[in-house]
């Protein structure tokens, strides 16, 4: 039984891949994003990053490969992640944690920066007040989303989805394959 589980899971989540792959736009959205990030980056602007829970430390792997290396030595790119145990739970205690990343984004995010806000529903009220605050603050904003888009789907600059699937692990894996290649994109173009 447990073979077929574990079998199983590896075939799910090989069907989400290769539906994913299959639609061009969803590769053309990655190149798109990347091309955002590479020209932040080179005009000097940071690349901000935020989730929650696995979401969370996906913006955080994000952001380590970024300002410390991927595949080749290369110098550091700005690149942070809302990750602060203190900043998050000052805030949650403060204003409540629906406020944990905008706050942030209002005290370090400036005008050319980049918001990748990533949630797999599309509609984490922490991630949507983020994205809210880095339009007020002129930011451009990739989301990486799942199931229908959610409302993060009509409010980024560049939405890439992960297709629909019942529990958030298939789109985490979708979404570490993005940043992934988001990351090796930056790192050769720069």
């Amino acid at each position: 039984m447990s073979n077929s589980l574990i079998e199983n899971n590896f075939k799910e989540a090989q069907s989400i891949l290769a539906q994913f792959i299959s639609d061009s736009k969803n590769i053309n959205h990655i190149e798109k994003a990347g091309a955002i990030i590479v020209a932040a980056l080179t005009k000097g602007n940071k690349i901000i990053s935020c989730g929650n829970g696995g979401s969370m430390c996906d913006a955080m792997h994000f952001a380590e490969e970024l300002s410390g290396r991927f595949r080749e030595d290369r110098k550091a790119l700005a690149a942070v992640s809302i990750s602060d145990p203190s900043h998050i739970s000052c805030v949650g205690n403060d204003y409540g944690y629906d406020k944990v990343f905008s706050r942030y984004i209002e005290a370090l995010g400036n005008s050319g920066d980049v918001l990748l806000a990533i949630s797999t529903s599309g509609n984490s009220s922490n991630i949507i007040n983020a994205i809210h605050a880095a339009k007020q603050k002129k930011l451009t904003i990739i989301g990486l989303t799942g199931k229908d888009g959610g409302k993060m789907a009509e409010l980024c600059d560049v939405e890439i989805r992960a297709p629909h699937s019942k529990y958030a692990d298939r789109a985490q894996e979708i979404h570490i394959k993005v940043i992934h290649s988001l990351i090796h994109y930056t790192e050769t173009s720069l």
